[in-house]
């Protein structure tokens, strides 16, 4: 059996750190700020970019393109490897046509090789926790084939639930309505949304004031969780730490888990969620 190695986008939002000690190479998307093109996770700092955006700078961002995916793989086949790429959702991105693509011309230039692309239909988080899972199931001998069609089950398990601080950003991308932006600012409204079966984002609810928001992830998780085990919950958030970490200390009263990562939103997705999002991420019944 040949050996295999998992690579993903920069849209897990998982630390270098992690990436680095589990050995996952990573294709980076992009976004323009200012004027300037950035790598996702490169040259600004978190704080820096959110800063930006709370100034009212208004980034854009890129998908993976053919190109990319096939420089993110090629250096693995050459090296006599095979690959499990873990794809940003299709319904958010192109990037997983993209690598579908670089994957089977790099198959047809080295027909021994073998590239599973799973569409993830996760984002932030909620992708990264889909590799954690993945990495943490190869080291327990799953062959190739066994840990794509693993990861394929796995993914619509995993939940997504987010609240964002300011509408307008969710407005910009065409979430909400601008009437419904300025009212619901107006209003103090909160809206709780959550990634679908297909990996689009979905309004699901909205609450009055910003704690009560928070809370409501939680709720929801409680609905969403019956009948899984939680070893561990992710979340994330738009440079908000005390806010990520009121929903940590939430989760860990009400069900007792006690294993947490805690990331910054990744500046592509940031783009289009703004700062103040807060998004937690477990296993659960399908979205």
């Amino acid at each position: 059996m040949r050996e295999f190695v998992i690579t993903s986008d920069s849209t897990t939002d998982l630390p270098a750190e992690y990436l680095r000690e589990n050995e996952i190479s990573i294709a980076s998307l992009s976004y323009v700020l200012e004027g300037v093109t950035y790598r996702d996770n490169q040259g600004l700092t978190s704080k820096e970019f959110y800063d930006k955006v709370r100034s009212g700078a208004m980034p854009t961002t890129s998908q993976i393109n053919v190109e990319e995916g096939y420089a993110l793989f090629e250096p693995i086949v050459k090296a006599g490897k095979d690959i499990l790429h873990i794809a940003f959702s299709s319904g958010l991105s192109g990037s997983c046509n993209s690598c579908q693509i670089a994957a089977k011309m790099l198959m047809e230039e080295h027909p021994e090789c073998r590239i599973e692309v799973v569409d993830s239909l996760c984002a932030s988080l909620g992708e990264g926790l889909l590799v954690y899972k993945a990495v943490e199931a190869k080291k327990k001998g799953m062959s190739l084939e066994e840990l794509a069609d693993w990861v394929r089950n796995l993914a619509p398990r995993i939940c997504h639930n987010f609240t964002v601080d300011d509408l307008f950003h969710l407005h910009r991308g065409g979430r909400v309505s601008k009437a419904t932006a300025v009212l619901g600012t107006l209003a103090g409204i909160k809206p709780v949304l959550h990634v679908d079966e297909e990996g689009h984002l979905i309004p699901i609810d909205k609450v009055r004031g910003r704690k009560k928001s928070l809370v409501a992830l939680v709720d929801r998780m409680e609905r969403q969780m019956q009948g899984f085990e939680n070893d561990v919950v992710f979340i994330s958030h738009g440079d908000c730490l005390a806010d990520a970490k009121f929903v940590e200390e939430t989760v860990r009263k009400r069900f007792g888990i006690e294993k947490f990562l805690i990331n910054p939103v990744g500046a592509v997705i940031g783009s289009h969620s703004g700062p103040g999002t807060i998004a937690l991420f477990f296993v659960g019944n399908p979205r």
